[in-house]
């Protein structure tokens, strides 16, 4: 297993939400069901995660695959810790290796390879790769076949719309966009189309990966949505689209940074930024760059992120923004610049910047204003303002629940321990008993 990453089992508790005490919870209610008792604690998973401990095979192990929802079967015939997640690489670059990781990506509901995560120290040897290689380098052997345009015209459209809806409809567009994505896939298969066609298909299957990868990702189902963006990054490069795979390598970063390992994001976004072509693009990079940094706590670094973010959003381009990163500007600048003061210390700048990109999101944005609201309650905490920081999260929850957003009802709910000190204060009681009834 490479250094870059924790030990899987921290992955794949971390992944799913959860502190090192509620695994320990999670498995003595496991034992419980089976009759038996655990005395597991937090203190425990602990040793395990740092290798001081092993837990025993015939009590502690089923009992953690159960909880993981892992088959026993995988437990007993790899051994500990071989049969968690977190240990796994991307398959590299190449012309041959687009399709393949299409397909992986699709059966990963299927096959236990739906628990295995790429780890850090992969995905920035991927993103180096990418940065290194020019698609062009590699051999063509696409014949020329009869696949319309007219086809091909038509599964663009209804494939942008899928992906302009995916948000907000999500749960009926679940099931649509992986059917489009397979059936993508199976003409790309076929291998009866020109290049420039061939080239529009594979730049639709990294669009439509994509937007899958942001669902899963939404669904905190993390190592299906790494999955998705791998097969994006291996479609947008056959088919020479930089700025697209700058900015799937940039959502990997964002994965990365949620599942707190800061440093990995830094580094692919250091691969990703001098490659990225449109100002638009090259803004949003630098801002998750920003994110990053803020959080390492590298105060010089993150201001000059900030600045560039500013700088080249400012900057004019006669093409218009690639479709993945239109919904960039001032709005998401102000929002995200004041989330990086926030972890920086800096409250009251911070506080005026959320205010004032809250205020610039348009209405479509739901998704979009819950995340920014959440991020806003939780520095009203910070400040020792329970008060508003409830209402604040309560309109955060409100729209996360309306438009059906599990991963803005997660980041609501993850500050119950902080407002449970505060349970008397107006608005805070009625909060939580609000996330308790959904958790």
């Amino acid at each position: 297993m490479d250094d870059e990453i924790r030990h899987p089992l921290a992955y794949a508790r971390i992944e799913r939400g959860w502190s090192q005490e509620e695994l320990a919870r999670r498995i003595r209610q496991a034992a419980a069901r089976r009759g038996l008792r655990s005395g597991t604690r937090g203190s425990r998973v602990s040793k395990w995660e740092t290798g001081r401990a092993t837990p025993d095979e015939d009590e502690s192990q089923p009992l953690i695959a159960e909880v993981l929802g892992i088959d026993y079967a995988a437990v007993a015939h790899l051994g500990w810790p071989n049969w968690l997640p977190g240990q796994d690489k991307p398959l590299p670059l190449g012309p041959h290796n687009a399709i393949p990781s299409l397909r992986e990506a699709l059966m990963t509901s299927l096959d236990r390879r739906s628990f295995l995560a790429y780890t850090s120290g992969a995905l920035a040897a991927l993103a180096h790769q990418w940065a290194a290689t020019e698609p062009g380098r590699f051999p063509q052997f696409t014949p020329r076949g009869d696949i319309d345009t007219e086809m091909v015209d038509w599964l663009e459209t209804a494939g942008a719309e899928l992906i302009r809806l995916a948000t907000e409809r999500r749960q009926h567009t679940h099931r649509l966009l992986g059917e489009h994505l397979t059936t993508v896939t199976a003409i790309i298969s076929e291998g009866r189309c020109t290049r420039p066609v061939e080239q529009r298909l594979h730049t639709l299957a990294a669009s439509l990966s994509q937007a899958i990868a942001w669902q899963h990702f939404d669904e905190r189902r993390h190592s299906s949505a790494g999955r998705f963006w791998h097969a994006a990054l291996h479609n947008a490069h056959t088919a020479g689209q930089r700025d697209l795979g700058a900015g799937i390598l940039s959502d990997l970063a964002y994965q990365m940074l949620w599942l707190m390992d800061a440093r990995g994001a830094v580094d692919i976004l250091e691969h990703a930024i001098p490659r990225t072509q449109h100002p638009t693009a090259r803004s949003l990079l630098h801002l998750r760059q920003a994110r990053a940094l803020a959080v390492l706590g590298e105060d010089g670094l993150c201001h000059r992120a900030l600045t560039a973010a500013e700088k080249a959003l400012q900057t004019p381009s006669y093409d218009p923004a690639p479709a993945w990163c239109s919904w960039m500007g001032t709005a998401d600048l102000a929002a995200d610049s004041g989330r990086c003061l926030a972890d920086l210390g800096q409250r009251r700048r911070a506080h005026q910047l959320m205010d004032e990109g809250i205020a610039l999101l348009p209405a479509t944005r739901s998704k979009t204003r819950a995340v920014f609201l959440t991020y806003q309650a939780e520095t009203y905490l910070r400040d020792g303002e329970p008060e508003i920081a409830a209402a604040t999260a309560t309109r955060s929850l409100n729209l996360a629940s309306r438009i059906n957003a599990p991963r803005c009802v997660t980041m609501v709910r993850d500050l119950e321990p902080q407002l449970s000190p505060h349970a008397h204060t107006a608005g805070v009681g009625e909060l939580l008993e609000r996330l308790r009834a959904v958790g």
